[in-house]
């Protein structure tokens, strides 16, 4: 059973230093105890202590990697029901799937939109990470080639292998065993078999039940047989009952701290819908609510680009803003000539003001000055886009360099600042842009170098 927050406590040196990040070390046990810190945190806890809080300190949802090397995935690691109780942890990931029983053609067009569908959003490259192969052939072999061909063509594409047999699996495994791939999936007709694969290759392991209460009895056996990461399938193939099993599995783990459901899951909204768009909206839900792996029929541009942007926005953490690197951004091949603007790093201010300039057709650079995420204006209050906070950033980016004249455009909403700027910018003239970002493109029609 889970320690309680004050026997966490009497393990704990009681310092109250702070390094953890926490006031007091009854504050640190409580977030233990709750599944909301991890005891590394802590740097002066015993070994002695550490083995005896091993238990408590775990996340009550297991983080499981699926992959090796830098783009493997980790999923699960929850330790909240709702986002804005702290944040969500380790993003699902997105499968494609792929049949055995495809054409060749098919299997390579998929394989090539794996890799040609990702997007670049705030800094970021967002793109899916799984590609999911599923024997329906029946044939060993085959299903060895299939995954062959993936293993040698797709190199950083994470595998779940997808089969009910135990040799099946093996045949996969032949090919693929050093990229650690998902096993999918463990029932209780093969159990023993399949967690041996698991333990011979140190591959993650998915189990697949007809209830939450098999699911659970499945899962306690796999643990108590050595495997420890494990994926979740409840085996609802209708959005309703998944639904209803992923907010009870979650409710299971965090509340009532029950280790048997305490690992990710994984949803097929492909089987839950034919219709592509339906599927996506399916999809969408249970990025929010709570798959771990979502695997979909097929990736399309038009479905796949607004679940990377979902996801992003879910997972990013609440009480810190979505920003942009600091940084100089040339928007449509700018020279020597060509204006400078200066904005915040807050995200949606970025990419109001980036369009904008790219609607007016003029060549600029735009300065993007780190205000820990924050607008204009709420920046400009914090004391975070002043002339003391712009003008060092002017100096030391390298805009002077890529630029002949001396001219800076700051938003209307700071006009206050261009005289104190002025001063800490000597030989620069600030000018004053629009308040709104809609009236750049006329603003710069009116550019002089």
């Amino acid at each position: 059973m889970p320690l309680t927050g004050i026997e966490i406590y009497k393990l704990l040196p009681k310092t109250n230093c702070g390094e953890c990040g926490v006031p007091t070390c009854l504050a640190f046990a409580m977030s233990l105890a709750a599944g909301k810190a991890e005891l590394a945190a802590c740097p002066y806890v015993s070994d002695e202590a550490k083995a005896k809080l091993e238990e408590a300190s775990a996340p009550p949802i297991r983080a499981v990697t699926i992959g090796v090397g830098s783009r493997a995935i980790k999923v699960g690691g929850g330790t909240v029901m709702f986002r804005h109780e702290k944040r969500f942890d380790n993003p699902p990931g997105f499968a494609i799937l792929i049949s055995d029983t495809m054409a060749e053609v098919e299997v390579l067009s998929r394989l090539e939109r794996f890799q040609k569908l990702q997007y670049e959003r705030v800094g970021l490259t967002l793109r899916p990470e799984l590609v999911a192969l599923r024997c329906d052939s029946g044939d060993a072999s085959k299903f060895e080639a299939l995954v062959a061909k993936v293993n040698k063509q797709n190199n950083d594409c994470n595998i779940i292998l997808m089969s009910e047999s135990p040799d099946i699996l093996a045949a996969g495994l032949k090919a693929c065993a050093s990229r650690k791939p998902l096993l999918y999936a463990a029932t209780k007709d093969n159990l023993d078999r399949v967690a041996d694969l698991a333990k011979k290759h140190s591959c993650p392991l998915a189990v697949k039940a007809d209830s939450l209460e098999e699911l659970a009895q499945l899962s306690s056996k796999l643990t108590e047989s050595g495997v420890k990461d494990i994926v979740l399938d409840s085996g609802a193939r209708t959005i309703r009952q998944t639904f209803e099993d992923q907010i009870a599995i979650r409710r299971a783990a965090l509340d009532k701290k029950s280790r048997p459901l305490g690992f990710p899951t994984i949803v097929f909204p492909g089987e839950m819908s034919d219709n592509p768009m339906k599927e996506a909206l399916i999809a969408a839900t249970f990025v929010a609510k709570y798959g771990g792996i979502i695997v979909l029929s097929d990736f399309q541009g038009e479905s796949l680009f607004p679940l990377l942007v979902a996801r992003l926005n879910i997972y990013t953490d609440p009480q810190r803003p979505l920003a942009t690197g600091e940084g100089i951004y040339e928007i449509g091949g700018p020279d020597e000539n060509s204006p400078v603007l200066i904005t915040s790093n807050f995200s949606l201010t970025y990419f109001i003001v980036s369009g904008e300039i790219e609607n007016s057709r003029l060549p600029s650079y735009l300065l993007v000055k780190d205000t820990e995420g924050l607008s204009v204006m709420t920046a400009w209050a914090a004391g975070k886009f002043g002339a003391d906070a712009i003008a060092p950033f002017v100096k030391k980016c390298g805009i002077t360099e890529r630029v002949k004249h001396r001219k800076l455009v700051i938003p209307g909403y700071i006009a206050i600042e261009s005289g104190s700027l002025e001063e800490e910018l000597p030989g620069w003239e600030i000018l004053i842009g629009p308040r709104e970002g809609a009236h750049i493109p006329a603003y710069l029609k009116t550019w002089k170098p």
